[in-house]
């Protein structure tokens, strides 16, 4: 076995994890809000890159524009049906109807676009790269890149700038946040979209590694929960390692244990780092 090569593909599959699981590290953990259609709005995002390239003739980085456009219109529409139990911050209704909702993007995604496994062709997706006994491709590099970019600038966003100051002073108690002036519909309405275009981009990015289907977003919201509970809620460098970490822990217990229970194996190790550290790996 090539110890090498694994240390490699867990770093493709973390930064996958890591880049997927952005927009709700800051929905759950900076916001104190849930979206267990996260899944779902993973595989809408990825369909609809896809049928912006296959049907449009777009090219990828324009399709790829074209889905955070599309899912930014959606995520505003889902906070403005859901205005008073975020106001509320019910969790309990907003994890249900966010939970239906998920099975209605699922259901009408397979309407749309069929139960067939589709393709999201990109020319960096197909490029490998030989280096000795390692390979990889030039997609998994830019993932990897995006991912850290990604999480360098909104952690500097939200510690670093006035709104990310905002958008905590709403998460603790939105009627207070409004006596001084907030408008804390308006911010949630900017947190929505914000999870819904990085959620986008996820897609764009990280789907174009394996074919794509309307049935993917169940494992997505799995995992990514794994990586926002694992790396403490509210710490965005907490998920970041996090989405590494398990990415490590999954490529080397397929490798050398079995594949098939990797999902019962991360769980299984979320478990146990929370009895030891229950803030999880938490870093501000």
């Amino acid at each position: 076995m090539n110890l090498s090569q694994q240390i490699v593909n867990g770093l493709v599959l973390g930064s996958g994890y890591a880049c997927i699981a952005l927009g709700w590290t800051i929905l759950l953990g900076v916001a104190r809000l849930v979206n267990f259609a996260h899944g779902q709005l993973y595989m809408l995002s990825a369909f609809v890159t896809w049928y912006a390239m296959t049907r449009a003739g777009a090219p990828y980085w324009a399709a790829i524009v074209i889905a955070i456009v599309v899912l930014s219109l959606l995520g505003a529409l889902m906070q403005l049906a859901m205005t008073r139990l975020v106001i509320e911050q019910n969790l309990t209704s907003l994890m249900i109807v966010t939970l239906g909702l998920g099975y209605v993007i699922q259901g009408g995604g397979a309407l749309i676009f069929g139960g067939n496994p589709q393709t999201l062709s990109s020319v960096l997706a197909r490029t490998k790269v030989d280096a000795g006994a390692l390979w990889f491709t030039w997609q998994d590099v830019l993932v990897l890149a995006m991912t850290f970019v990604l999480y360098a600038a909104v952690w500097l966003f939200v510690n670093r700038t006035r709104f990310g100051s905002v958008i905590r002073a709403v998460a603790e108690d939105p009627r207070l946040a409004q006596l001084f002036g907030i408008n804390a519909k308006l911010v949630y309405l900017g947190v929505f979209v914000f999870e819904c275009a990085a959620v986008a981009l996820a897609a764009a990015l990280v789907a174009p590694r394996a074919p794509i289907l309307t049935s993917m977003g169940f494992n997505e919201v799995i995992m990514t929960f794994v990586v926002v509970v694992l790396g403490g809620i509210g710490s965005i460098g907490g998920a970041l390692l996090a989405g590494l970490g398990l990415g490590m822990f999954i490529a080397f217990f397929g490798a050398f244990v079995a594949p098939a229970y990797t999902t019962a194996a991360a769980f299984g190790m979320l478990l146990l780092l929370l009895v030891v550290r229950p803030v999880g790996l938490a870093t501000k």
